[in-house]
Parts: C-alpha cells; structure tokens; sequence
C-alpha cells in the first residue's frame, strides 16, 4: 500500500530581501502523527527564495521517509503553488532553476499542491521564525529532525524565541519587491532579485496576469494641520500630541466630502494620536462608518526633537542630525524611533491589516513617516527615499496589495480636493 505524506511548507524574510528562513514538516496523513521536521536560516534572501527553499526541503524530508510515497504539498505562498501545479508562468529566469529543483526531488505523478490560508500552516511557520530568530541572533541554524527526534528540546539557541507569527510572515505581502536594500542599507543577493513579478503581474504586463480577486486596498490619509504643522516642527509619537488647528479641521471636512463623493471607502483605521483620530472621526461621520484604533499607524518618536525645526535641531544635535541622515537605523537624540523600527514596525501592521481586510478597501489615518514607508516597501525603494516624497497634510496616497504578494501603488500626495 503506498503511503501518503502532507508537506507543509512556509518561509519568511525580515525585509524582502533580508534575514530569511523556512520550515518544513512532514505528516502521516493516515493518523496526522508529524514524522519529520526541517528547518534553516538562509541568511539574506527573499520571501519567495525561502518559501521554495521550505518546499524543497520538505519534499526531501519525505523522500528520506519514503521514495514511492504519494505526497501532498500544503503552502500559504499562492504563487509557489500556483508556479508548481503549472498554471502560473515562471518568467522570471532566476527563478527558474529553484522551481526545477523543487520539480526533480519526486517525480511529478507522486506530489500535488493546495493552497491554504496562513492560519493552516502554523507549525511550518513557526519553524521559519524559529530559524530566523536564531539568525538575528547570529547563529547560522539548521535543523532536520524526524520522528524519533521530535520530543528532544530544541537547541539552546532558539529556546524562549517568540513565534513572531505577525513579523516573520510579514514576507508575503512583501512578494516581489525584490532587487532593493532592506532597512540597514544592505543591498541583496541574486536571488533576491529573482522574486520580481515571477507572476507576471506588473511590468509584464496587466493582459498577463492571473486572476488573484480583488485586492486589499489602503487609502492613505494625512490627518490635518495643527498648530506645528506649518512651522515644519517635528511632531511625532512623543510630543505633546496636539488637536487639529482650525485650517486642519476645515480640511478634515474637505476630504470627508471627497472621500463620500468617491464612496469606495468601506472601513476606517486611525492612528492612536489626537490629530489623527479627529480627522478620522471627521471622515467616518460623513461616511456612516466607525473607526478602529491600531497603534501602528503611530508616527515616528522624535525623542528631544519633539517640537523643534529642522534647523533648530541641526543647530543643537548636529552630529545626532547627520548620523539621522545618513543612516536609516540611527535614533533621534533623546532615545527616539529610528526609521529602521518605523519600517519594521509598518511592515507588521501592514500584513496584519491585508490579511483583515483582503479584497477591500479601508481609510488609515495617519502621518508622514508611516505613509512614505507604506509606499516605500510597496515600491521596494531604498530608505533614502523616504527624504524625497512629499505630503501635505490631509492628503491622499493609495496602495494596493494582491494576492500574490504584489504591490501596486496607485496615488500619492493627492490634494486636489483641498483646491
């Protein structure tokens, strides 16, 4: 009688490109018992890198078990799936030669794939983390552990590490933003750069593209001016938290007619501070809509830069200002938020909100640094970039972000509504 294996598989990158890792188990699907484990830090690399890594790896840790055995692949990665089962392209060449390796570990009549929600692949996903805690901590981990070894304690190294469910697995609405520096500046690999459009879904064009449903989309607002906003003061997370002034309480009413006008908005999320939470309150009022607080879309801590020009700072911090500008893991004076953190910090925000609102399109209210990283990572750009976007206040920008990982940014800094 031919055995039957489930292969769950999943892989993660902190940055896309960036500390990355997968994870692997192998299940008995007759009695759901797990026969094998495997899992590894790659170092820098991709989320789609270390997802075809997982299914590799998973793919051997069966045939170890049993060479003739009917294998059944479970992965929440859509494209890696699609990609295996041949109804999706692979157009990218350097993608190529991964999904060939994945094709030869069995022979193609002896493995089927289905995609499953991330919520289904918990223990493959944990894994992932697990590795990629223990290369954060600088140890090059691998681990392939089957039956008789599961009951063993995990090494040392990884004992106590979090899960990290909704950093790590961040990675796959990070899909595809390949080529480009992660948030310590490190440019990545080839392989990072294999991810770009393997789907076909951007600069292949539209008329290529599969059917991946509606997108989540998020309609990026500014809140409005207060009483620092037009001296250009940094206003952040550790300030005095200022109300709108009454200019930024007249454009909070002028996007509120806009945003009912166009009549998309199904949702409202806002950012913990006064300002931002005035202006969504004015949004949601025209809208008929309430508004959920989340306490990522907080702007950057300025530290003791909290109500200070930029001239003023560079006049008191002028080393702590350049190490700023030119480093996008330096701190504000005083204990601040580096952008660094901001990113990490959206990024995780970012793939929580995808995942809760998938195929519709809700309103963050916001700020500055968070809005620019939400296009930057959509757009995979450098984290200079940040210093060359411009946002008034109440202004809009939009991203969109499919089912495959894709981004795609469709407005920024909109302000005609305030004309």
């Amino acid at each position: 009688m031919v055995r039957e294996f489930i292969v769950e598989a999943d892989g993660g990158s902190r940055g896309n490109p960036g500390p990355a890792g997968y994870g692997s188990v192998v299940i008995d699907a007759a009695t759901g018992e797990t026969l094998a484990e495997a899992a590894e830090y790659i170092g820098i690399a991709t989320n789609n890198v270390a997802e075809y890594r997982g299914l590799v790896a998973g793919l051997r840790a069966a045939r170890a078990l049993d060479p003739t055995a009917s294998v059944h692949v479970r992965m929440d990665s859509k494209l890696v799936v699609e990609q295996m089962s041949g109804r999706w392209k692979i157009k990218h060449p350097d993608m190529r030669p991964l999904a060939a390796e994945a094709a030869t570990v069995l022979p193609a009549s002896q493995v089927t794939y289905e995609w499953i929600p991330r919520e289904r692949n918990k223990h493959a996903d944990r894994l992932a983390n697990e590795a990629m805690d223990a290369g954060k901590r600088g140890k090059q981990w691998e681990a392939s552990r089957s039956t008789a070894e599961l009951d063993a304690p995990r090494p040392q190294a990884d004992r106590g590490a979090p899960p990290g469910d909704a950093a790590a697995g961040a990675a796959k609405a990070r899909a595809a933003l390949a080529g480009t520096r992660d948030d310590t500046g490190t440019r990545g690999d080839t392989d990072a750069r294999a991810a770009r459009n393997v789907a076909g879904t951007a600069s292949q064009g539209w008329s290529a593209a599969p059917d991946l449903g509606a997108p989540a989309t998020f309609v990026l607002l500014r809140h409005g001016e207060t009483a620092l906003t037009p001296e250009k003061r940094f206003s952040g997370s550790g300030g005095s938290d200022p109300e709108l002034s009454a200019a930024g309480r007249a454009q909070a009413e002028r996007v509120a007619a806009a945003l009912a006008a166009r009549g998309t908005v199904q949702a409202i999320v806002s950012s913990p501070l006064k300002r931002c939470q005035e202006t969504a309150r004015t949004v949601a009022a025209r809208l008929g809509l309430d508004v959920t607080i989340e306490e990522g879309l907080r702007e950057t801590d300025f530290g003791a830069w909290e109500g200070l020009t930029f001239g003023e700072v560079r006049e008191r911090y002028p080393d702590d200002m350049n190490a700023w500008l030119a480093s996008s893991k330096a701190e504000p004076t005083g204990g601040g938020e580096s952008f660094a953190a901001v990113a990490r910090r959206v990024a995780t925000t970012r793939d929580r909100l995808v995942a809760q609102y998938a195929g519709r399109t809700v309103l963050l209210v916001t700020h500055v640094t968070p809005i620019k990283t939400f296009v930057r990572l959509a757009l995979g750009a450098p984290p200079e970039s940040l210093f060359r976007m411009e946002l008034s206040a109440a202004s809009l920008s939009a991203v969109a972000y499919y089912g495959d990982g894709n981004a795609s940014v469709r407005l920024l800094n909109e302000t005609a509504h305030l004309r």
